[in-house]
């Protein structure tokens, strides 16, 4: 964020109407989920809940001499992991420094003559030839923020358009996302904060009280026709009395479906819980009408803006 120069007059600022943009239409394009920079990917590197399952759906799916095409490839492990069975792998990164790190480390690691990095926005990537498998791991709780349903969608697009056939096998095969009614505490040494809030899922410890059963809002796999818009009009029972402030965000990343084995590798990625204008008191049994709609990809203050729950 860019400031002023410091100045050391003390002068009366003018006077002027301010136009406050509302939460909706905060720019994320400047935000952190369409810019992740370097020092950002060791953690995800370093997340097990993330990595392994990625791992297991690679080696298992990846078929012997394919093509695999990683769109928002960061440091290319996904694709280096592909490497050991792909005969060619192209991975495309949208920021310069990210995609020279990925180039790098993968010369470290011996596949850089079986992965090409392209730097450029996946958006508008088509590659040389067919792919066989496509790797996209630009997922964020809900479907917010990072631009996994967009890229996606315009790359199957351009590759039908190219190569007259769709893409075979997208990993994560699938994603679906669930929300709960929660009492999330919100008093920090006595200061209270209503803001958003992430959780480890399955976390020990987490203070959460859970008020009903999740419920799926939604639910698709990457390779059939992907929502642009995302909405919940649908009441949910409480299981337990108590005030819902807060609703949680659930999402399940389906990322390799072993039909031999009739199990899949999920990724079950951290709880968002969002304050809700008006708590609700309510008893077991009660039906709560919960109510919100936002754009794939969108801000959280969109989805928080839209938030409604009443019985």
């Amino acid at each position: 964020m860019k400031t002023a120069p410091f100045d050391s007059r003390i002068k009366s600022p003018p006077r002027r109407r301010v136009e406050v943009a509302p939460l909706h239409k905060i720019d994320e394009e400047a935000h952190l989920g369409q810019f992740i920079p370097l020092h950002y990917h060791g953690q995800m590197l370093g997340n097990e809940q993330r990595m392994a399952p990625f791992h297991e759906a690679i080696e298992k799916l990846v078929p012997l001499g394919s093509h695999v095409v990683e769109l928002g490839g960061g440091t290319g492990v996904m694709s280096f992991l592909a490497s050991k069975r792909a005969r060619r792998v192209t991975l495309v990164e949208r920021l310069p420094q990210v995609a020279a790190a990925a180039r790098r480390l993968l010369a470290i690691n011996g596949v850089s003559d079986r992965v090409a990095v392209f730097e450029g926005d996946a958006r508008d990537f088509t590659p040389e030839e067919p792919a066989d498998v496509v790797i996209c791991e630009m997922l964020h709780a809900g479907l917010l923020r990072e631009k996994q349903i967009e890229v996606i969608t315009a790359f199957k697009a351009r590759h039908k358009e190219r190569f007259g056939k769709d893409v075979p096998r997208i990993l994560p095969e699938a994603t679906f996302l669930g929300v709960q009614l929660v009492h999330q505490p919100y008093d920090f040494h006595g200061y209270h904060a209503p803001v958003p809030l992430f959780f480890e899922a399955g976390a020990q410890g987490v203070n959460t009280v859970e008020l009903s059963d999740p419920l799926v809002y939604a639910g698709f796999e990457y390779t059939r026709r992907l929502p642009q818009f995302l909405s919940h009009d649908t009441p949910l029972t409480a299981t337990n009395a108590g005030t819902v402030n807060a609703l949680r965000f659930i999402t399940k990343n389906v990322v390799g479906v072993f039909i031999t084995e009739g199990r899949s590798a999920d990724w079950h990625m951290p709880y968002l819980s969002l304050p809700l204008p008006r708590p609700v008191e309510v008893s077991p049994g009660d039906h709560v009408r919960v109510r919100f709609q936002y754009e794939t990809g969108g801000s959280i203050e969109s989805l928080q803006s839209s938030l409604q729950a009443s019985l």
